[in-house]
């Protein structure tokens, strides 16, 4: 239970925290664009927020 101790001082913790999130973000961002197909779906997802606006604009103007 010594180990635990480790554990109870910011000065040990903040680092570990540190590098397992980075860790965690390098291993998600891989996984994302890893897969050439996943990449472009994702690549086509981009102009989502604007085709509302350009459906919106064509209906309009009939």
């Amino acid at each position: 239970m010594e180990w635990l101790n480790w554990f109870a001082s910011f000065e040990n913790t903040k680092p570990v925290a540190l590098v397992i999130l980075f860790v965690t973000f390098v291993l998600i961002v891989l996984y994302v664009f890893g897969d050439k197909k996943r990449s472009a779906r994702l690549e086509t997802y981009k102009d989502m927020p604007f085709l509302d606006d350009a459906t919106e604009v064509k209906e309009g103007k009939k």
